[in-house]
């Protein structure tokens, strides 16, 4: 056998010129380890319970406040008033109604001088329930529902499903109610038309194919034992709720009602490669960007403050009090600047929000040979091959996007093969066939430099999502660096 030079010599100039030049994206399973693998495995299934535990905003949202507390976090709103200036190391949270959280390692450097930032989300697309939901047809009590986010309405029908709810009642009493996860639990489903009747159906579009309104959650068949009630499956069904929780029909009115698919996290593939499950989007890169601002934390102060943000509301646009749109980012940075030491003004807020960067962690869709038509192969993202950059989002002539600059994608994909983390790069599909968006925008806005990066998902939106172990790992890998070295 020759020497690693002989075989250097037998290249042509072409070869030689194209391994100089080209780009190339290899799966990274090849250049793992079997102590890698190891990692990556374990990573998973720690993944894998924490997206059984928190299915709803609000879930995640106190799972994740659990990890942050547990690892020295304190709330920022105790420290406002009193405790002296924020110090490197600090660690420091705000939660946001329940639904959206920040928190921060202080950093060496002023904040005035840019922070990092990892912003995702922690909403999925799920079946809510309208104000005035539990109606009886036909000896059946069923509930009306109003969906949430992008969905195919087809893909909820005939599948288990499990309610996640919080209800204030009347005595101001808050009730959490989460019934068809245990083993033992009663599940609920959406009926779907039997084929033998489903001829005009099926010669439907498939967005026509089940309608908003007819997606009814089926809640009960039993009658309360009394021949002179009215709706006696409504009433049977309202007087298990009133012993068991004590809320009366009133309750609804005000109330979060979320069914979610009932199945746990899986994995997938013979080879145990992937992970199949409900709300990737976005939580498999909210995870991450947890776990990285954790790691963060148990080390010496980072250069720069390092911030993670979960906000809600982004599958419905951003808007309201807990999503990207509203103030919640903003004041916490401008907490921060209060208790740094310097004179706080909002000039300073600005220069901070200017020389922040930012990794708008949230999910690309991932090539699927099934639909290869709709896909540019050439710019999608795929299995394997690590962590997605993507430069813009939006759709058509980039409507609606927020594009990143070169100087900033430079930097990322720097950091990125400085610490030999596989990355690639991806678009939402193929110009004219639809596109998408994410909170990028909003903090773009701010004067934050962004650039959307995260996981490449296969059924993208649907009840049951496919993600690769080694991008969730990648992902995670990626954004620890990001932090520490941007």
């Amino acid at each position: 056998m020759g020497s690693a030079g002989e075989e250097q010599e037998k290249k042509t100039e072409g070869q030689i010129l194209s391994e100089k030049l080209f780009s190339s994206r290899k799966n990274s399973w090849d250049s793992f380890s079997a102590g890698d693998e190891e990692e990556i495995a374990r990573f998973a299934e720690e993944y894998k319970q924490f997206l059984d535990r928190g299915k709803t905003e609000r879930e995640f949202t106190a799972a994740s406040l659990d990890l942050l507390r547990k690892a020295g976090f304190a709330d920022i709103e105790a420290r406002l008033d009193g405790g002296g200036n924020f110090r490197p190391g600090d660690r420091l949270y705000q939660a946001n109604r329940g639904k959206s959280l920040i928190c921060a390692v202080i950093g060496k450097e002023p904040a005035v001088a840019g922070v990092n930032i990892l912003g995702a989300h922690v909403d999925s697309p799920r079946i809510d329930l309208k104000s005035n939901p539990l109606y009886e047809e036909s000896e059946l009590a069923l509930l009306d529902t109003q969906y949430y986010g992008g969905i195919k309405n087809y893909q909820w029908a005939a599948i288990p499903l499990a309610v996640h709810g919080v209800v204030i009642r009347e005595d101001g009493a808050k009730v959490e109610i989460t019934i068809g996860e245990d083993e033992g639990d009663p599940v609920f489903t959406i009926t779907d038309l039997l084929p033998h009747l489903a001829r005009e159906q099926m010669q439907k579009k498939a967005s026509e194919a089940v309608a908003g309104e007819d997606l009814n959650i089926l809640a009960g068949s039993k009658p309360y034992k009394d021949s002179k009630a009215k709706d006696k499956v409504k009433l049977n069904l309202l007087s298990i709720l009133n012993k068991k929780y004590g809320i009366v029909e009133q309750d609804f009115c005000g109330a979060e009602f979320e069914f979610v698919p009932a199945f746990k996290a899986r994995d997938l593939g013979f080879d145990r490669s992937m992970i199949g499950g409900y709300g990737h989007d976005d939580r498999c890169c909210a995870y991450p960007a947890m776990r990285a601002v954790l790691d963060i934390a148990a080390g010496e102060a980072p250069a720069k403050t390092a911030v993670v943000v979960l906000t809600d509301k982004e599958e419905i646009g951003s808007a309201g009090n807990t999503g990207a749109q509203s103030r919640f980012f903003e004041n916490f940075i401008a907490y921060i600047l209060s208790k740094s030491g310097g004179q706080y003004s909002d000039l300073a807020l600005r220069r901070a929000l200017d020389n922040s960067s930012m990794l708008s962690a949230d999910v690309n869709s991932a090539f699927d040979p099934n639909y290869d038509g709709f896909y540019d192969k050439k710019n999608a993202s795929a299995f394997g091959r690590g962590i997605v950059l993507t430069k813009y989002t939006g759709g058509s002539g980039k409507g609606g996007c927020s594009e990143a600059n070169a100087e900033f994608c430079c930097r990322v994909q720097a950091v990125l093969n400085r610490n030999n983390i596989p990355w690639q790069t991806g678009d939402l599909g193929k110009v004219d066939k639809g596109g998408g968006g994410t909170i990028a925008k909003y903090v773009a806005n701010l004067g934050v430099e962004v650039l959307d990066c995260g996981i490449a998902v296969l059924s993208m939106h649907s009840p049951f999502e496919v993600i690769s172990k080694a991008d969730l790992y990648t992902t995670y890998r990626g954004y620890m660096a990001f932090l520490r070295e941007i």
